[in-house]
C-alpha cells in the first residue's frame, strides 16, 4: 500500500508542475510588439513595450524558480530526504514536539537558504530594473530576521499546541484542532493590523484634510461607521500601490498604501475606498472567514482519519508513524482537493470583486474608480491581456478589461 501512495504522491506533484507550467505557456501566446486595440488608451506604446518585457522577464524568471522548486521536492520524496531529516530530528531527541521543531526548523531553513539568492536577484535586479524596488539591504535582512522570529512564534506555538492535542484527544483530535484553529483566524483577522503589520511597516492614522474629510462624508453618506483609516508607508519597500479593509466590529480599518495616495486623486481614492467599503457591506469579509474555518474543518477530519496510517509515513521512508511526516505527506495528497477548492474560492472572489464595483458605481462614480483602476494598471505593469484559462485557474479579480466593462453600464445608467 505505500508503494502506491508513494506514487500517488510523485504523480500529484509532476501533474501539478506540468499543469502549472502549461498555464504559465497560455499566458506567454498572448504576449505581442504591437499593443492590442482593447488596451489602446490605457497603455500608450512605450509604456506597453515595458509592460511585455516586465511580463517576459518574470515569466523566464519563474520558469527558472519552479523547475527547481519542483526537482528539489521530487528529490526529497524520490531520495527520501524527509526521512533522513526525520532521523537526525529523532536522533536529539525523543520527544515528539521537540522532534517536530527540528525537523520543520531544518527544512525551514534550508528552503530559506537555497531560496533567498532568487528572493535576492528578484528584488534587487528585475524590480529595481523596471522602477519598482525600494528596499534597501537593510531591510530585505531585518525581513528576514522578522519573518524567522515570527514564523516561529507564531508557526511553532500552533505546531505544538496541534501536536499536544493529538497525543491528548486521539480521534476527537480533528474537532480540538479546529476550534483552535477557527479562534486564532478570528483573533488574527480582528488584530493582523495591530500587532503583525507593525512589525514590518510604520501605520499612521490619515492626516486632516480634504482626503480625510470626503471619505467621513462618502462613508456616513452610505451608513458605514468608519473611525480607523490608515496609512502604510509601503513605500518602504515598493512603488506599487494598494489598500485593503481588515478587522471586525470596532476592530475594523481600511489602510492605504502611501504609494496609492502619492499616484491617485481625491476622488478615485475615495471610489477605491468605496470599493473596500463595498466589501464590507456586502459581508464578503465575513463570507470568507466563514468560507475558510468550514474547509478547515473538512481538512482536519481528513487529516485526523490518516495521521496515524503506518503506509502514509512508509511512502516517505518512515516505518513509525509521527504527526510531522504525516502532515507532509497528506499536504502532498491533498493538492488536487486544494486544487479544485482554489478554482471555487477564485470564482467567488470574482464574483465579490463585481459586487464591490457595482456598490461603488451606484453610490459613487463609475467613471472615477475606472479612471484609478487604469492608472495602478500601468503603474504596476500590469498584465492587461492574459489567457482565459490563467485567469479561470488563478485569477482571483476580473481582468481590467472585464472591470472597465462592468463599470462602463454604470456610466452609461447615470449618463
Amino acid at each position: 500500500m505505500h508503494e502506491i501512495l508513494f506514487y500517488i504522491i510523485i504523480a500529484i506533484i509532476v501533474v501539478d508542475f506540468i499543469v502549472e507550467k502549461y498555464l504559465d505557456y497560455l499566458n506567454t501566446t498572448r504576449w505581442s510588439d504591437t499593443i492590442p486595440e482593447e488596451v489602446k488608451g490605457i497603455y500608450d506604446e512605450e509604456k506597453y513595450k515595458k509592460q511585455q518585457a516586465y511580463q517576459r522577464e518574470n515569466h523566464r524568471f519563474g520558469m527558472l524558480t519552479s523547475s527547481f522548486s519542483f526537482l528539489l521536492i521530487l528529490g526529497m520524496f524520490v531520495f527520501y530526504g524527509f526521512a533522513l531529516v526525520n532521523n537526525i530530528a529523532f536522533g536529539y531527541t525523543s520527544h515528539a514536539i521537540i522532534a517536530a521543531f527540528i525537523f520543520f526548523g531544518i527544512l525551514m531553513l534550508a528552503s530559506d537558504i537555497v531560496n533567498t539568492p532568487f528572493s535576492i536577484y528578484d528584488t534587487f535586479k528585475i524590480e529595481e530594473k523596471y522602477g519598482f524596488n525600494k528596499t534597501t539591504p537593510k531591510t530585505f535582512i531585518l525581513d528576514k530576521i522578522k519573518g524567522w522570529l515570527v514564523g516561529g512564534l507564531i508557526g511553532g506555538g500552533l505546531l505544538a499546541l496541534l501536536i499536544w492535542i493529538f497525543q491528548k484527544t486521539g480521534g476527537m483530535f480533528w474537532i480540538y484542532a479546529w476550534m483552535l484553529i477557527s479562534g486564532f483566524s478570528l483573533f488574527m483577522a480582528m488584530f493582523y493590523s495591530n500587532l503583525i503589520v507593525p512589525l514590518f511597516n510604520k501605520q499612521t492614522p490619515l492626516e486632516e484634510g480634504e482626503l480625510r474629510d470626503t471619505i467621513r462624508n462618502f462613508s456616513d453618506k452610505v451608513g458605514f461607521k468608519l473611525d480607523n483609516i490608515f496609512v502604510i508607508n509601503g513605500s518602504k519597500r515598493s512603488t506599487k500601490a494598494n489598500a485593503y479593509f481588515t478587522g471586525f466590529w470596532k476592530k475594523k480599518r481600511i489602510v492605504l498604501y502611501d504609494t496609492l495616495i502619492n499616484d491617485l486623486e481625491t476622488e478615485e481614492l475615495v471610489a477605491v475606498l468605496a470599493h473596500e467599503i463595498g466589501h464590507n457591506k456586502k459581508k464578503h469579509v465575513t463570507q470568507g472567514l466563514f468560507i475558510s474555518i468550514i474547509q478547515t474543518g473538512v481538512l482536519l477530519f481528513i487529516f485526523g482519519l490518516v495521521i496515524g496510517s503506518p503506509a502514509l509515513s512508509k511512502a516517505l521512508g518512515v516505518e513509525e508513524p509521527n504527526f510531522h511526516i504525516g502532515l507532509v505527506a497528506f499536504g502532498i495528497l491533498y493538492t488536487p482537493v486544494s486544487f479544485v477548492l482554489d478554482i471555487f474560492m477564485n470564482m467567488l472572489s470574482r464574483k465579490n470583486e463585481y459586487q464591490a464595483d457595482e456598490f461603488a458605481a451606484v453610490n459613487y462614480r463609475p467613471e472615477a474608480l475606472s479612471s484609478a483602476l487604469k492608472k495602478l494598471s500601468v503603474k504596476n505593469l500590469s498584465n492587461l491581456t492574459p489567457h482565459p484559462a490563467y485567469v479561470f485557474f488563478n485569477y482571483s479579480h476580473p481582468t481590467l478589461l472585464q472591470r472597465l466593462a462592468f463599470l462602463k453600464k454604470f456610466e452609461k445608467n447615470e449618463g
